[in-house]
């Protein structure tokens, strides 16, 4: 006798337990069920990739929690324990990895261990998939954390997850190893909208630029906008612009506070001969960097917000305080053919694979 499923909704409102009548990601909690319904996959899960604001959250409130400085290192094995607990109960609680801070998840890779038999795709049970749709909205079941990397926000589990009818996902790639693969999808957005938004001839400054979405947005960026276009990367740390540098993806490097906004502007309006940037792309994973974002960009020019750390209010309000006429797009995880964009970048940049590979496979 064939098995019946019950029929699933394309968004995974079906899931949803708390509150009625809102879709999977806003929701408090998700029915973490692994039986499926007769639209859905279920993907036996290998690694969680966090999503960098919130591990960066999570491990700061593991070290609240234990009363100890927030300066010691992530790695610390009190705060690995700890996160790894904060992370448990989070998805124990709610179904689902949304960070209670930042509201934002990450991604996973795994391996399709069933297909329902009206899942809209091309999925098959043994591939090896990583999901392109949030942590925040998918349901999640774990049995244990087996390892974490603090420094690349990974983490190693024994679970399940359920990936919806409309949930973007690609089978990974045979000549890219699985964590390089993960590493560079879990921000492919970026460097595709990268590619959208930059135009040939414009200056174009990434805060956070010494990162991981950072350094693909940089080098998408110098590829658009050509010789007559500058790509100026600023980051926090000198061992992350150096990281730049190494890989050169910009054409300039600045050390400089984030949060500061008058560094900022002051370092920018310096190397711009006080023209500032057409466009500002904000992919830093602390809060209150949206100001010298805003004062990097000249008035009618673009700032793009790809950090989950980014504050609606204190953009918009703070853009009128200063008198700042800038167009401010919010982050979109998603533009068609992201996957594809960001794994070419891997396969054409031999310089930013070994890095990346050295990070984080």
């Amino acid at each position: 006798m064939a098995k019946e499923f019950k029929k699933g909704d394309p968004y995974g409102i079906h899931r949803v337990l708390e509150p009625k009548g809102v879709l999977p990601q806003p929701a408090d909690k998700v029915d973490n069920d692994m039986e499926i319904y007769d639209n859905e996959v279920k993907i036996d899960i290998k690694t969680l990739n966090i999503d960098s604001a919130s591990f960066t959250e999570i491990a700061r409130q593991a070290k609240i929690q234990l009363g100890i400085d927030e300066s010691t290192p992530n790695t610390d094995p009190k705060v690995v324990e700890q996160t790894k607990a904060i992370i448990m109960n989070i998805v124990e609680t709610t179904g689902k990895h949304k960070n209670p801070w930042t509201g934002s998840g990450g991604m996973l890779v795994g391996t399709v261990a069933e297909v329902g038999p009206n899942f809209k795709g091309d999925l098959k049970v043994g591939d090896k998939v990583a999901t392109l749709v949030s942590l925040s909205l998918t349901p999640l079941k774990l049995e244990k954390i087996t390892d974490i990397r603090p420094e690349i926000d990974q983490v190693d589990v024994v679970g399940q997850a359920i990936l919806f009818e409309t949930g973007l996902y690609a089978v990974l790639p045979e000549d890219i190893p699985e964590n390089l693969a993960l590493s560079a999808l879990d921000v492919a957005g970026a460097p595709a909208q990268a590619a959208k938004i930059c135009r040939p001839g414009q200056t174009v400054v990434v805060m956070g630029g010494g990162g991981k979405s950072g350094i693909l947005i940089c080098y998408m960026a110098k590829k658009m906008v050509g010789v007559t276009g500058k790509v100026i990367c600023v980051d926090g740390f000198q061992r992350s612009v150096d990281r730049a540098k190494s890989v050169n993806v910009a054409d300039e490097y600045v050390v400089a506070d984030a949060s500061n906004a008058v560094e900022v502007y002051n370092k920018i309006s310096e190397l711009t001969d006080g023209k500032l940037a057409d466009v500002t792309i904000n992919v830093v994973n602390i809060p209150n960097t949206e100001m010298g974002s805003i004062l990097a960009t000249h008035d009618d020019g673009m700032v793009y917000f790809f950090s989950m750390a980014t504050s609606f209010t204190k953009a918009a309000l703070g853009a009128e305080g200063v008198g700042k006429d800038v167009d401010m797009l919010m982050g979109n995880g998603y533009t068609k053919g992201h996957a594809a964009v960001t794994l070419e970048i891997l396969r054409e940049s031999k310089a930013i694979r070994e890095l990346f590979t050295e990070l984080y496979a």
